[in-house]
């Protein structure tokens, strides 16, 4: 990855927040809005496009008899998000050399 070419997922905020709250467990839609505080219709599309992009994927499950939706990160998803932080420990790294 190269800092001219920065995958549109990690673009915006919000994006890079519901990947990264992703990353330890998977999440149900209400366990990503308390973590975003994002509102239900920002984070639906956000959601629908990351999955559109292969960052995350959904699986539909019921859980005390109410319809979920939980979300977790993919291979993909996690693999370029790994790459999207050495991009930027190396942007750092420069930035703290002496010239």
């Amino acid at each position: 990855m190269e800092l001219n070419n920065i995958p549109e997922a990690f673009t915006l905020p919000l994006r890079l927040s519901l990947i990264s709250s992703l990353v330890s467990s998977e999440k149900t839609f209400n366990e990503i809005k308390e973590i975003t505080k994002a509102t239900d219709g920002n984070i639906s599309v956000q959601l629908s496009k990351l999955k559109k992009w292969g960052y995350i994927e959904s699986k539909k499950s019921v859980i005390d008899q109410k319809k979920q939706t939980i979300y977790s990160i993919t291979e993909f998803g996690m693999n370029k998000l790994e790459e999207y932080v050495v991009l930027l420990e190396a942007i750092v790294n420069r930035s703290n050399e002496t010239p």
